[in-house]
């Protein structure tokens, strides 16, 4: 097995960015950045702490994410499984990742930054949902924001949907669960059941 060990090898191999992949690189949100996040209903929050790296993916049919000012974000943190592993490594290691999807479009949206949690109560209350608001924001501070070109998206033909997957052609979530506990957990009631446990918690 032959591996690459060190940055100079692998710049042998691609050779240095070229300039317009540097040059479409800014240090705050644009007016053209703001438009695309403003369009984008999911992203995917990359974070590292103690006990590793995690990404977990964030949607919102109404507003993914409020824009402050020109350097400031604001996610709520919707329901979710309590596991909380995001938020304890923003907790101990603020350095985060974004990577925001716009359904149709070929271009992603890249963004590195820092993060904090947020509590204020005011805060929280503007971004209810049926009364129901988030347990915490997370506040974003953007260092780097860039579009990606479009050839990930492309080759994958992501938003064809004569090749979306059919989902019984796939193990369900009760499957999963009910193999990783010898049966216990999971199975065909859970997932009967949770489509309607989905709706009751979905904010």
């Amino acid at each position: 097995m032959t591996t690459i060990d060190s940055i100079e090898e692998l710049e042998a191999i691609y050779g240095l960015p070229q300039k317009l992949s540097l040059d479409k690189v800014a240090d705050h949100i644009t007016s053209d950045y703001r438009k695309v996040i403003e369009a984008s209903p999911f992203c995917a929050l990359a974070t590292s702490g103690p006990e590793g790296l995690d990404c977990s993916p964030r949607g919102d049919e109404l507003e993914l994410m409020r824009i402050q000012d020109e350097r400031t974000l604001l996610l709520p943190d919707r329901r979710g499984n309590n596991r909380a592993d995001t938020l304890r490594n923003i907790v101990v290691d603020p350095r985060i990742a974004l990577l925001f999807l716009i359904p149709g479009s070929g271009m992603t949206l890249r963004m590195n930054g820092r993060a904090v949690l947020r509590k204020d109560a005011e805060l929280l209350e503007t971004f209810a949902v049926k009364n129901k608001p988030p347990r915490c924001v997370i506040e974003i501070t953007v260092q780097e924001i860039y579009f990606q070109c479009a050839r990930a998206i492309l080759r994958a033909d992501l938003w064809n949907s004569e090749k979306h997957i059919d989902p019984k052609s796939l193990p369900s979530a009760g499957d999963i669960l009910a193999a990783q506990t010898q049966g216990s957990e999971g199975g065909k009631d859970y997932d009967e059941a949770w489509p309607a446990r989905a709706k009751k918690t979905m904010w």
